[in-house]
């Protein structure tokens, strides 16, 4: 379940420290990351308490083939990012340089990628594979369009396509 392993993320924790903080076994919390068992709401509150967080559910509308996509696409840029931060980065700021430039009407989402970009790296990589509304449209006008190579573009997009055939 992506939901717990973002939690882990947020709070730096092991499966095995979160299970010991819940009062449960290591194998369950791998369990329920993997999808082999469901949580209930009421667990997963009890798992998020346990280290001093809370559970909210939001509802947002359904993701488009397109903004999937995007997302697809950005958690491969959030792997390289967490495999090579600077020189992502420094990527990222010179491409948002020449964004805000050349397209004014996208101000406001460029100035708020100002500030995310000097983010902590796990906050940053949160919120490339985030799949809310706010972060969908952030990623219309993300800064980090050519961090992947075309050959890599293009194997991820082939590799999209054939998870949307499974799915």
């Amino acid at each position: 379940m992506r939901e717990l392993q973002r939690l882990r993320k947020v709070i730096g924790v092991t499966q095995e420290s979160l299970a010991k903080a819940a009062g449960t076994s290591q194998p369950t919390i791998a369990a329920y990351e993997s999808g082999r068992k469901s949580p209930t709401l009421a667990t997963l509150g009890r798992l998020a308490a346990s280290v001093g967080m809370e559970l909210r559910v939001d509802f947002h509308p359904a993701m488009t083939r397109e903004e999937r996509r995007s997302l697809f696409l950005h958690q491969a840029i959030a792997r390289r990012l967490a495999a090579d931060p600077e020189g992502v980065l420094h990527r990222a700021r010179a491409t948002l340089s020449r964004m805000i430039g050349k397209h004014p009407s996208a101000a406001p989402l460029l100035r708020e990628w100002q500030v995310l970009i000097e983010r902590p790296l796990p906050d940053l990589i949160a919120l490339l594979t985030d799949p809310t509304p706010r972060a969908r449209e952030l990623r219309h006008v993300t800064p980090f369009a050519g961090i992947l190579s075309a050959a890599e573009r293009a194997a991820t997009y082939r590799a999209f396509a054939e998870q949307e055939r499974a799915s």
